[in-house]
């Protein structure tokens, strides 16, 4: 057994929820083109019930945060995600894909057990 001290709630870490360079080059566009405060933004990360498969991820640009929630960065975009997705989205890796077929974010979530065509939503 390892002696890892673990992340307080709202404590700023670096693992849990990874962001691609192209997934936060995407948010970064996005803060420029609603003309939001780059300093201030933060990129809510969760879950909630729903879906063709249960759980549906959630993105969301947000200027505020819980005391409770987990704080990430990652390529210099923020990331906050509350305790309860966490369970659900930890090691999950966020994508962003620009291809002919398809444009968007992407979810590789290792907690999945299955995940629906789309990509959109999971279950666990």
């Amino acid at each position: 057994m390892s002696n890892t001290t673990l992340p307080q709630a709202g404590e700023m870490t670096q693992t849990g929820i990874i962001l691609t360079e192209s997934a936060a080059r995407e948010i970064r566009n996005i803060i420029q083109a609603q003309e939001l405060d780059a300093e201030k933004v933060r990129l809510r990360v969760g879950v909630k019930g729903g879906g063709c498969s249960g759980f549906s991820y959630v993105l969301d640009l947000t200027e505020s945060h819980k005391d409770t929630d987990e704080i990430f960065e990652q390529h210099g975009i923020k990331i906050v995600c509350d305790p309860k997705s966490l369970l659900y989205l930890s090691g999950t890796t966020v994508d962003f894909k620009d291809e002919i077929m398809s444009r968007g974010f992407v979810f590789k979530n290792p907690n999945a057990t299955s995940s629906c065509g789309c990509g959109s939503s999971f279950s666990a």
